[in-house]
């Protein structure tokens, strides 16, 4: 029975771009793994703590302090829902050049010691997983446009998995000029919006529909 881990961070509820599109593959990925189990986490509604010593070195002590068993309840049910899944779907807007503290709140809980040790191979609990990444941004920050170099949202997420052992089956939905249809300055640039928010959702239905794990 395929898993499909979906967590989603925007603030802007039903009016978020990454939300429709992280909606759209969830969608289709029930109907295409009728048996399939889902599990999902709204991190501005339900906002993980932040990392701190307990709760980063709880995880791996053999004696742990109350201190650190209360922030290892947290830490330890986010590391197993990763664990249990198949396919990892991110909703991740940009906020100032990056992604929401609240996700990166929930993917330090994934990098504390013990988590995800390296086997003999190299590889760890997360290697086999597929991770679907839908981002939104209020510019453009493609490869060649001129702020190209603040990007610091799906390039971060790619390193942080990379680091932790999820180098293959990475898909990135991308919306573009999010901003293009409330900021006059940008409404010239529309048809981008427009283009990249539809094959976003193009390619979540396409990705969500293989079987029998969706990607």
């Amino acid at each position: 029975m395929a898993t499909l881990l979906h967590i989603d961070s925007s603030l802007n509820g039903d009016n978020s771009f990454s939300r429709k599109v992280t909606a759209t593959f969830a969608e289709e990925w029930k109907r295409a793994n009728p048996e399939g189990r889902y599990v999902y986490r709204d991190l501005d509604a339900d906002p993980i703590p932040h990392l701190n010593a307990d709760a980063y070195y709880g995880f791996s002590a053999e004696d742990p302090t109350p201190a650190q068993a209360a922030a290892n309840a947290v830490t330890g049910p986010i590391v197993a829902e990763a664990k249990d899944a198949d396919v990892i779907l991110l909703g991740v807007p940009m906020y100032n050049f990056t992604i929401p503290s609240t996700l990166k709140s929930w993917l330090d809980r994934l990098a504390v010691v013990g988590a995800f040790p390296q086997d003999e191979n190299g590889k760890t609990g997360l290697s086999d997983k597929h991770l679907v990444i839908a981002t939104s941004r209020g510019g453009s920050y493609l490869p060649g446009t001129p702020r190209a170099s603040w990007e610091h949202q799906d390039s971060y997420l790619k390193s942080f998995f990379g680091f932790l052992g999820l180098t293959e089956n990475l898909h990135v939905l991308h919306t573009e000029m999010a901003l293009s249809h409330v900021v006059p300055a940008l409404f010239e640039f529309k048809h981008i919006f427009e283009a990249s928010h539809g094959e976003a959702h193009e390619k979540a239905r396409e990705l969500a529909a293989r079987t029998p794990v969706a990607v």
